[in-house]
């Protein structure tokens, strides 16, 4: 698959959980590392990792 200027897509799982996971820290204020570990344990649906995040934040 290609983007629009013809050039090959990155789909490799790693980037994919390494942006997931980024977005998730900035979007929760939690840090990537414990973003990652919550990809790990719940799996990459946006509301469940938003829902737990906020979770885990309020508990703090």
């Amino acid at each position: 698959m290609k983007d629009g200027d013809g050039k090959p897509l990155d789909r490799s799982p790693d980037k994919n959980i390494h942006l997931l996971a980024a977005r998730l820290a900035k979007e929760t204020s939690l840090s990537e590392e414990e973003a990652r570990g919550l990809i790990k344990l719940i799996g990459t649906d946006s509301n469940s990792l938003l829902r737990e995040a906020k979770f885990l934040k309020n508990r703090h």
